[in-house]
C-alpha cells in the first residue's frame, strides 16, 4: 500500500490522529506554561525564573527516565489498544485539572501537573512504535513510521505556536483551558476508532516495579548489539535535535540579529525538513526497511551541520531584524536552508532506525525495546543541555562554533556505529549501487519465505550479483562465493560485513572446502537464508555453465527449500566479463536488471540439473 493510501485507511488513521492530536496538546500546554511562567508568573513564585524554566523542563523529562520501562512491560502485557484509550482518558482528567489551574492562576499545581502530563508521554512513548507492527503489514512499517514522525515534528511546532499566541490573547487562562481540554477529548475519541489488537502471546504478567524494570528494558537492548547501537544512534538524534532547538532563541537573538518572527522561522524550517526527510524514506525506500538510507542522513547532518557555522553572520546586526528583513540578508536564506536540509536527514536517519527496532525485536519484548530506546533518548537530551552549558559557558564558544562541534561529533559518532554494525554500511553501498548503476526490479520474491531457513540459487553474471540479490531480498542473506573473488580489495571488506560464505575447488584447498560447507550447515541450522552460484565461477560467455553437485551436498546435509532465481540484464555491464572484461566501459554503464524467484522445489527434488534447469528458464532470453 501506498503511503497516501495508508493514511486515510481506517487501520491508520485513527491512531495518527491520536498520537498527533497528543503530541499537538502536550506542546500547546508546555510551551503556554514555559511562557506564563516567564512573563506573568515570575514574582509568584518563591525562586527565580532560571531556576523555574530549568525546573519546569527537568519535571517533563524526568518521568521518562522513571516510567518508561514500566511503560513498555505494560504494553508488552495487555491489548495496547485498551492501553491507549485508557491513556487518553487519564489525560482528559489532567487537562481538565490544568485548565482549573490555568484559570486560577495556580502555578505549583501547573508544574505538578507537567510533571504527570510528562508521565503520561512517557506511557504512551512505547506503546505508541509498539503498536505498528500489529497495525500494519511488514511491507507497510516503513511508511506507517514516516508518517508519525512528519506528524509528531509537525504537531510539536504546532503545538508550541499554539501555545506561544494563546498566551498573547486577552483571557489566555481560559483559551489555553478550552483549547487543551477540547483537544484531549478529541484524542480520546478519534482513539476509539484505533483496532483493538491481541495481546501478544508468551507476553509477561505485568507488575509496577520501575527499578527493576528499567533495568531489565536496558539489558533486553544489550542483548541485540545491532538494536543497541541503533537506539543510541536514535538517541544521538534527539541529543543533535534538543541541542539545536535549545539553542534556536539565542542562536536568533545574538548571532542572526533576528526577533521572535525569526526564531519561529527557525523551528518551521527545522521542523518541515524532519517531515520531508521521513515522508523522502518512504518513497527511496519502496515498501522495505532500507538502512541505507541510514548513512546518507548522518553525513547530511554533518555536511548541513558544517555548513550552518559557514551560513551564521560574522557581525550582528543593530536592530533585531523581523522575518522579512532576515530574508532580505545575504545570510538569512542560507540559515533556513541548511536548517531544512538538516531536517531532512534527520528524518531519512531516524526513520529507518525506528523501523528496524520494531521489525527486529521479538514480538514479546517489543515495547520494552522502544521503552529503553525512550530512556536513553531522554538521558541523552539531559546530555545536549549539559554539553550546551559546558561548550557555551565552560569553555565560551559562539553558538555556530557549537554547531561546528555538533557537525564534527557527528561524523565521529556515525563512522564509529557503522564500523561495530556493518550492515549499514553495506547496506549504503547495496543501495546506492541498486539506484545510480543499476535499477533492479524483482518479481516473485514473495516465494522467499518470511522465516526459516532456506536456499537460493541463481545464475553467476557479474562481480556484484550478490549486492544486488542482498538488496532486493528482504531478509539478511549469506552468500557463498569464489574466493577468488571474495579476496578482492576492497571488495573483501564488504563481503566480510555481510558474512559471505568463502569456497574453492576441493583439490584447489580442502580445508577452506569444507569449512564452507560447516558454515553453510551453521547458517541453515540457524534459520537463515543461503545464496549460492552453483556454476562455481562468473560466466565467460553470458551463458548459465552447468551446475555443479556440491548444491546436492548441501541440502542432503541440511534438507531445506531451495527456491531457484535469475539475474537478467547484467550481461554486459561494466562489471561482468562482456568484451574487454570486467571493471572496463563497454559502451552500457547504466543497466536495468530484473531479479526472477520462481517457487520453492522440496529438498528431495534439488537436483543440480533440476536446479539449472529452472534457472535457465528463468533467465530466459534476457542475459
Amino acid at each position: 500500500m501506498s503511503a497516501g493510501k495508508l493514511i486515510v485507511s481506517k487501520r491508520f488513521l485513527p491512531f495518527f490522529l491520536t498520537q498527533a492530536s497528543g503530541a499537538f496538546n502536550d506542546n500547546v500546554f508546555k510551551n503556554a506554561l514555559m511562557l506564563m511562567l516567564t512573563f506573568a508568573a515570575a514574582n509568584a513564585l518563591p525562586w527565580d525564573i532560571d531556576l523555574t524554566m530549568n525546573l519546569a523542563a527537568g519535571l517533563f523529562i524526568l518521568p521518562f527516565l522513571l516510567f518508561s520501562a514500566t511503560a513498555g512491560a505494560l504494553a508488552d502485557a495487555v491489548c495496547k489498544t485498551r492501553l491507549i484509550r485508557a491513556l487518553k482518558l487519564l489525560e482528559i482528567g489532567l487537562m481538565l485539572l490544568a485548565g482549573a489551574a490555568f484559570y486560577f492562576e495556580q502555578y505549583m499545581l501547573l508544574l505538578a501537573l507537567l510533571f504527570l502530563m510528562g508521565s503520561q508521554s512517557a506511557f504512551f512513548g512505547p506503546v505508541k512504535y509498539a503498536i505498528l507492527p500489529q497495525l500494519l503489514t511488514e511491507k507497510e512499517l516503513l511508511a506507517g513510521n514516516a508518517w508519525v514522525e512528519m506528524g509528531t515534528f509537525i504537531a510539536i511546532l504546532l503545538g508550541t505556536i499554539t501555545g506561544g499566541v494563546l498566551v498573547g490573547l486577552a483571557g489566555a487562562p481560559i483559551w489555553i483551558a478550552l483549547i487543551v481540554i477540547a483537544f484531549s477529548v478529541l484524542g480520546y475519541l478519534i482513539s476509539r476508532k484505533i483496532p483493538l489488537v491481541d495481546k501478544m502471546a508468551g507476553a509477561e504478567h505485568f507488575r509496577f516495579a520501575p527499578w527493576q524494570q528499567t533495568k531489565a528494558a536496558i539489558s533486553i537492548s544489550y542483548s541485540n548489539r545491532t538494536l543497541y547501537l541503533a537506539i543510541m544512534a536514535i538517541s544521538w538524534f534527539w541529543f543533535l535535535g534538543a541541542s539545536y532547538l535549545t539553542q534556536f532563541p539565542n542562536f536568533t537573538k545574538t548571532i542572526l540579529g533576528g526577533d521572535n518572527t525569526v526564531v519561529t522561522a527557525l523551528l518551521v524550517a527545522f521542523s518541515v525538513g524532519v517531515g520531508i526527510g521521513s515522508m523522502l524514506c518512504e518513497r527511496l525506500s519502496g515498501d522495505r526497511v532500507e538502512l541505507g538510507l541510514v548513512p546518507i542522513g548522518s553525513v547530511g547532518l554533518t555536511v548541513f551541520g558544517v555548513s550552518l557555522f559557514f551560513s551564521s553572520p560574522a557581525q550582528l546586526s543593530v536592530e533585531l531584524l523581523n522575518l522579512q528583513q532576515f530574508l532580505a540578508t545575504g545570510f538569512g536564506w542560507k540559515v533556513l536552508i541548511d536548517l531544512i536540509f538538516i531536517g531532512i536527514s534527520g528524518g531519512l536517519f531516524i526513520v529507518p532506525l525506528y523501523a528496524l527496532l520494531q521489525q527486529r525485536a521479538e514480538p514479546q519484548q517489543r515495547a520494552r525495546v522502544i521503552a529503553a530506546n525512550n530512556i536513553f533518548n531522554a538521558l541523552f537530551m539531559v546530555a545536549s543541555a549539559i554539553a550546551g552549558i559546558v561548550f557555551l559557558t565552560v569553555f565560551n564558544l559562539a553558538i555556530p562554533e557549537y554547531f561546528l562541534i555538533l557537525a564534527v561529533m557527528n561524523a565521529v559518532i556515525a563512522i564509529y556505529v557503522y564500523s561495530q554494525v556493518p550492515e549499514f554500511a553495506v547496506r549504503f553501498v547495496i543501495y546506492l549501487l541498486g539506484h545510480t548503476i543499476y535499477r533492479v526490479k524483482s518479481h516473485g520474491l514473495e516465494h522467499i519465505p518470511n522465516d526459516g531457513a532456506a536456499i537460493l540459487v541463481a545464475n553467476h553474471v557479474s562481480y556484484v550479483d550478490a549486492l544486488l540479490i542482498g538488496g532486493a531480498v528482504r531478509r539478511p542473506v549469506s552468500f557463498v562465493m569464489e574466493k577468488a573473488i571474495y579476496d578482492l580489495p576492497v571488495a573483501n571488506w564488504l563481503f566480510k560485513a555481510a558474512r559471505t560464505i568463502p569456497i574453492c575447488a576441493k583439490q584447489k584447498d580442502e580445508a577452506v572446502y569444507e569449512a564452507a560447507f560447516a558454515a553453510i550447515k551453521h547458517e541453515l541450522a540457524q534459520g537463515n537464508l543461503v545464496c549460492i552460484f552453483p556454476e562455481g565461477r562468473l560466466t565467460k560467455t553470458g551463458e548459465i555453465d552447468s551446475f555443479r553437485p556440491g548444491i546436492e551436498r548441501i541440502v542432503a546435509e541440511t534438507p531445506v527449500p531451495v527456491i531457484p532465481m535469475a539475474l537478467q540484464g547484467l550481461w554486459g555491464s561494466f562489471f561482468s566479463h562482456h568484451g574487454n572484461g570486467a571493471f572496463k566501459f563497454k559502451g552500457r554503464f547504466w543497466s536495468k536488471v530484473n531479479l526472477i524467484a520462481s517457487a520453492e522445489i522440496p529438498a528431495e527434488q534439488a537436483s543440480a540439473a533440476e536446479l539449472e534447469q529452472q534457472v535457465k528458464r528463468l533467465r530466459g532470453a534476457g542475459r
